[in-house]
């Protein structure tokens, strides 16, 4: 997966998955991932 702005990179993807437990798929923890820092990079909480 290309990484877009605000995204998390493919190899910090790599390095962290392991360590999020969800019941869910991987992608949709990626997706909290990008949403968690999208909101820090932007401030917009």
């Amino acid at each position: 997966m290309m990484s877009q702005r605000h995204e998390i990179s493919d190899a910090d993807w790599d390095r962290i998955k392991g360590y999020l437990s969800g019941q869910r798929e991987q992608q949709d923890n990626r997706r909290f991932v990008n949403a968690v820092l999208w909101i820090a990079r932007t401030e917009a909480a």
